[in-house]
C-alpha cells in the first residue's frame, strides 16, 4: 500500500451515514455541533449534481470492477466538498470557506494489491473548484466532470503511484434513495441527507500503477450526496454494500453499528430489473441485516475485519465475500482513521454469484471520535 505525499483524506461513507468523521480534522476551525432536520424536497436536474455548499458534507462517489485481457480490478475515485463554518464571516477573498477533498484506489487482483493515493486543496480562485451548476469538480489536478450535453462522467487522476482516465455512461435512471431523494441515517429526524445514485454505469478507459497501463471496459456505480447531519453518539462505525448485479438489478444495503457490535440503524434500497419491468423498494429500519462469517486481521492496525458477510435484505439473503482481504485504507495523515473498503462479489441464498461491487467498513480499528 503506497502512502501519501501530503495532507491526505481518507473517509467517504462518514458522509452518507451522517457523521462529520471527513471534518475531525476541521473542529478547531469552528465547525459547530449541531444539525437541523432537512425537509424534503424535490431534486432539481442537472443543478442537483452539482455542489451545495449551503449545507456542510457533500460527496460524488464512484466505484466499480473492470478487465483488461482478463485480469480484473477494482477502483474508486471520491470527491468531496466541506464547509468550514468559522471562515464564513471572513472577508477576504483568501479564506477557506470550503476545502476540497480527493480520494482514489486501485485494487490489483492479480498483483494481489491495494494502491491508492489522496489530495487536499481549499475552493478559489486559481485552485480547487466544485461547480454549483452541474458535476464539475478538480483537485489539486484531479477531476471529476459530467458532460451536460451526453450525461457521462469523465474522472482523471494522476497520482504518486497510481493513474486513471475513466469514462462513465448511464444506462439507467437516476436511483432516488430513501424517500424519494431524503435517507434517514439515524434514530433522530437530523440525521438524514439528500442522496441519489446511478448504477449500472459503463466504464471504459484506462487504469495504471508503477509503469504498468491497462486500457479497461467494465461497470461502475455513483453515488452523490450532500447533508448537515452528524453521526449519532452511540455509533462507532458502520458496513455499508453498493453491488451491481450481472442481469441490471442493482443492490444498496448498510448499518450503523454501536460498540457492542448491534445495529443502532439500518437501511438501503433493490431495484430489480425483471419480467414486470423495473421496481424499486426501499428497505425500512430492521429489514437489513449484517451477520459477520469469515475475519481478516490487518498486519498494519491488528483490527479485525469481517471480510465475509451473510447480509439479510428484503429482495434475499446474500453473502457478501471479499475478492482481497488486504483493503484495507490508511487515512492517519489526514483524519487518523484507519477502515476498509474494497472490491467483493454478491452471493444469492442459492449459491450463485449474482453481482460485483464494493463493501465498507468502519470502527474496528478504533471508534470514530469526533
Amino acid at each position: 500500500m503506497t502512502q501519501p505525499a501530503r495532507p491526505v483524506y481518507g473517509l467517504r461513507r462518514a458522509l452518507v451515514l451522517g457523521g462529520p468523521a471527513a471534518l475531525a480534522a476541521l473542529t478547531a476551525a469552528g465547525l459547530p455541533t449541531g444539525a437541523a432536520a432537512l425537509p424534503p424536497r424535490r431534486l432539481v436536474f442537472p443543478r442537483d449534481h452539482g455542489a451545495h455548499p449551503e449545507l456542510r458534507t457533500e460527496w460524488w462517489y464512484i466505484t466499480g470492477h473492470a478487465e483488461s485481457g482478463g485480469r480484473r480490478f477494482g477502483f474508486q475515485v471520491t470527491f468531496f466538498r466541506s464547509r468550514v463554518d468559522g471562515t464564513q464571516a471572513l472577508k477576504s477573498r483568501l479564506a477557506a470557506r470550503q476545502l476540497l477533498f480527493a480520494h482514489a484506489a486501485i485494487t490489483d487482483l492479480a498483483g494481489q494489491r491495494l494502491w491508492h493515493d489522496q489530495r487536499i486543496a481549499r475552493e478559489g480562485p486559481g485552485g480547487a473548484r466544485a461547480a454549483t451548476q452541474d458535476t464539475d469538480l478538480l483537485v489539486d489536478g484531479w477531476s471529476l466532470r459530467r458532460d451536460p450535453a451526453s450525461g457521462h462522467y469523465h474522472a482523471r487522476i494522476r497520482g504518486d503511484a497510481l493513474a486513471m482516465d475513466l469514462r462513465f455512461e448511464p444506462t439507467q435512471a437516476l436511483l432516488l434513495q430513501g424517500r424519494e431523494g431524503l435517507s434517514r441515517k439515524g434514530p433522530q429526524p437530523e440525521q438524514a441527507s439528500y442522496y441519489y445514485s446511478l448504477p449500472q454505469l459503463a466504464a471504459r478507459g484506462e487504469l495504471g500503477f508503477q509503469s504498468e497501463r491497462f486500457a479497461v471496459t467494465g461497470k461502475a456505480w455513483l453515488d452523490h450526496e450532500w447533508s448537515e447531519a452528524l453521526l449519532h453518539p452511540d455509533a462507532v462505525g458502520w458496513d455499508w454494500i453498493g453491488m451491481n448485479y450481472h442481469d441490471g438489478s442493482a443492490l444498496t444495503a448498510f448499518r450503523l453499528r454501536r460498540r457492542d457490535g448491534s445495529t443502532l440503524w439500518s437501511g438501503g434500497s433493490f431495484r430489480t430489473r425483471n419480467s414486470r419491468g423495473v421496481q424499486t423498494f426501499i428497505a425500512g429500519p430492521g429489514e437489513v441485516e449484517f451477520s459477520p462469517q469469515r475475519f481478516w486481521t490487518s498486519p498494519l492496525s491488528r483490527a479485525r475485519y469481517p471480510v465475509e458477510w451473510i447480509v439479510r435484505t428484503p429482495a434475499d439473503f446474500y453473502t457478501v465475500r471479499a475478492l482481497l482481504d488486504a483493503q484495507e485504507m490508511d487515512s492517519r495523515a489526514s483524519t487518523g482513521a484507519l477502515y476498509w473498503e474494497g472490491l467483493s462479489e454478491l452471493v444469492d441464498s442459492n449459491g450463485q454469484p449474482v453481482g460485483l461491487g464494493y463493501l465498507e467498513m468502519t470502527g474496528y480499528a478504533a471508534p470514530l471520535r469526533l
